[in-house]
């Protein structure tokens, strides 16, 4: 163990800033394409010597701050050159190269195949840019001797193979083998098939900050060596919906643990078996930090030392230990300051993933992409709608509308002819930004037209090809039991109608009819993704003809407007020779009576026959309220002669293939896969 060590500053967690136009040109109403949108003469070359962002040259705290090894602190890719990247082949390049890089992660990237995991060499920054960074179905691998590497600000992830506890995929988020000083930091790692991050092989001066850990069997191993050589510190994490390696410390030389956040989150089926486990000759210091529901929350082995203080415990059972002997004072290798054990679970959960501020280009860049929409008049405009109507006609290139926290009371309609759109929640959460109206069909338009019709209900409709919807609450809030007298109570939160579309992290929430996914025309394609999000409802509340694909999300069944359960998940109105909706790793569940609701219905808008409606739900979990016989007829039109079946559900309300229950087969199953929905788009 080396001695040359010193002393690194903690870290508070960042927050984000918006980005934009200068407020006295909002406040003018200058919105030319060339202020808002495009660099004027001259600034580019601005742009390029200004100093570079604080993301950019941040260093880590920690055990990763310690000089040793050759190599003084943890820093990453500072000094080299910092490129962008969108495809599989150029951050591979760049991760891999012997050069020192900071590299952005401009949006989401999928493995191929599934389970690879990206090979990094020393001198790297892996940074997300914004929200938008994400590893999808792989990770990153740090093998012997590579060193000086940060990995931040990315969604890393969904590499699950469908065994739980699987002992044949390794596929980790984040693996190092021998590697040393390395920074882990506001990543949002979730969904593996093996551990979210495995700190093997006797790597050493590791710090693991602000990240959320999620929805996997294994969270954390460290160790893995009869050696006892790894200095870690692992602070400020929310870890929920783990069951095992909370984390599991093996043979750590130093293990220090504080102000982390361990969830046991009631009302999933993941149910934690152990929280921090100090194992083999571990000496781990464990303090400020807050177990919620965990079982057996702290574990020992009886040659491990562990110390513990200033934790706090709430609805925990089982084992809890500490001893074995004093563990180590950390501020002998750095300084730090921990945070009161009471405040952790608000802070984690509001500082915890990735940030909106980090990995964006400097401000006179971002100018050029972003547009800032706060109600109390703090970024350019004060309504979403405003910043849409803002975006020019044709625009090339991927423009963001970051809508900051708040309820925003209006509709929002993105026309076909301004696509790769984003509009996405500036907040730490879903929750804290919500678009939000209550027009439905029967009601009448304000110029005395008319009814809005169902598609005209929308409270947001996007109609442009390539665009997106992240981490935002959309919801219609019609009030039925109000207007009993008004027919057609169809009340559409969130209809799309274009190609391409990405809806990630949202809460989608209404009655009758609350996601519509059409596509232009028939004969139109309409590919939609909807990804870790949840969506509510109760009568047809996930509709249209769009080959869709409702992927790792939540379905939540809820009463009708006089306290009765009854409904329909889905009622696709596909088009012969097209996908329809496919649900996939998905739970329906609902406070509704059991066998009360349906998994769809067939429609045949206007009696069309030559529609051919399609669902199908998969490898997923099904509550009680899912009638035994799941398909229902619609219109005239018996779902027998269209296209519904399941495969490999489970849950209470799963059953066995029938007549009524159709089942595919394996072979039938290879072809109704996400990709095969999907084609040659990859989101």
């Amino acid at each position: 163990m080396s001695a040359n060590r010193r002393t690194a500053r903690h870290r508070r967690p960042h927050t984000a800033l918006a980005i934009g136009v200068p407020l006295a040109l909002a406040a003018s109403g200058v919105l030319a394409y060339g202020s808002v949108f495009g660099l004027g003469p001259g600034e580019e070359e601005k742009a390029a010597a200004a100093e570079a962002p604080t993301w950019a040259t941040a260093a880590a705290d920690g055990f990763a701050s310690v000089d040793a090894l050759g190599q003084n602190g943890t820093y990453g890719g500072r000094g080299g050159r910092t490129v962008t990247v969108s495809t599989l082949a150029d951050l591979e390049k760049y991760a891999g190269a012997p050069e020192p890089y900071v590299i952005v992660v401009a949006g989401p990237i999928t493995m191929v195949p599934v389970g690879k995991e990206i090979k990094v060499a020393s001198d790297k920054t892996i940074i997300g840019s914004g929200t938008l960074g994400r590893i999808v179905g792989g990770g990153f691998f740090l093998g012997q001797g590579v060193h000086n590497v940060i990995i931040r600000n990315l969604t890393i992830g969904d590499s699950y193979q469908g065994v739980w506890n699987d002992k044949e995929h390794d596929f980790d988020a984040i693996q190092m083998d021998g590697a040393h000083h390395v920074w882990i930091d506001h990543n949002d790692l979730r969904h593996t098939a093996d551990g979210l991050i495995d700190v093997r092989k006797d790597s050493t001066y590791v710090t693991v900050s602000w990240n959320r850990l999620s929805n996997a069997n294994k969270a954390f191993g460290i160790g893995w060596t009869p050696n006892v050589v790894t200095d870690i510190t692992i602070h400020h994490n929310w870890i929920r919906e783990t069951e095992q390696r909370n984390p599991s410390t093996d043979n750590a030389a130093h293990a220090h643990l504080y102000n982390n956040f361990l969830e046991d989150a009631p009302g999933t089926s993941i149910k934690s078996s152990y929280g921090n486990y100090a194992r083999g000759s571990t000496r781990m210091l464990l303090e400020n930090s807050y177990f919620q529901g965990m079982n057996n929350p702290v574990i020992r082995d009886a040659t491990a030392a562990l110390t513990q203080r200033g934790n706090l415990f709430s609805g925990t059972s089982g084992r809890n230990e500490s001893g074995g002997g004093t563990a180590f004072d950390p501020k002998k290798y750095y300084g730090y300051t921990p945070d009161a054990a009471g405040d952790v679970p608000a802070l984690v959960k509001s500082g915890a993933g990735p940030r909106s501020s980090l990995g964006k280009a400097a401000a006179t860049n971002a100018a050029a992409r972003t547009l800032t929409v706060a109600k109390d008049g703090t970024g350019q405009f004060r309504t979403v709608q405003a910043a849409v109507d803002a975006v020019p006609v044709g625009n090339p290139s991927r423009v963001v509308i970051s809508v900051k926290p708040g309820t925003y009371r209006e509709t929002v309609d993105v026309p076909a002819s301004k696509p790769h759109l984003t509009i996405q929640g500036s907040g730490a959460s879903r929750k804290d930004t919500t678009i939000v109206y209550g027009n439905a069909a029967g009601t009448q338009k304000p110029d005395g037209s008319g009814p809005y019709g169902t598609p005209g209900s929308a409270t947001v409709a996007i109609r442009s090809d390539d665009s997106q919807l992240r981490n935002l609450t959309v919801s219609n809030d019609f009030d039925e039991a109000a207007h009993q007298s008004m027919n057609d109570h169809q009340a559409v939160a969130l209809l799309t109608t274009a190609d391409r579309i990405v809806l990630d992290g949202l809460i989608v929430t209404g009655d009758q009819d609350t996601l519509e996914l059409e596509t232009a025309a028939k004969d139109k394609p309409g590919r939609v993704y909807v990804t870790h999000s949840y969506v509510v409802g109760n009568v047809d509340f996930i509709f249209g003809r769009a080959t869709a694909v409702i992927d790792q999300s939540v379905i939540t069944l809820k009463k009708r407007w006089n306290g009765t359960s009854a409904g329909y998940v889905t009622a696709p109105s596909t088009q012969a020779g097209r996908h329809g909706i496919l649900i996939n790793r998905s739970t329906v569940n609902g406070d509704v009576s059991a066998s009360s609701f349906s998994l769809g219905r067939n429609w045949h808008p206007g009696g069309d026959k030559t529609a051919d409606p399609q669902t199908t739900v998969r490898d997923s979990t099904l509550s009680a309220a899912i009638k035994r016989t799941p398909w229902s007829d619609m219109g005239g039109f018996s779902w027998k002669d269209d296209r519904f079946a399941e495969y490999r559900n489970t849950g209470p309300g799963a059953g066995p293939k029938s007549t009524d229950r159709p089942h595919l087969t394996d072979p039938q199953a290879a072809s109704q896969t996400v990709s095969a929905w999907l084609g040659d788009w990859t989101p």
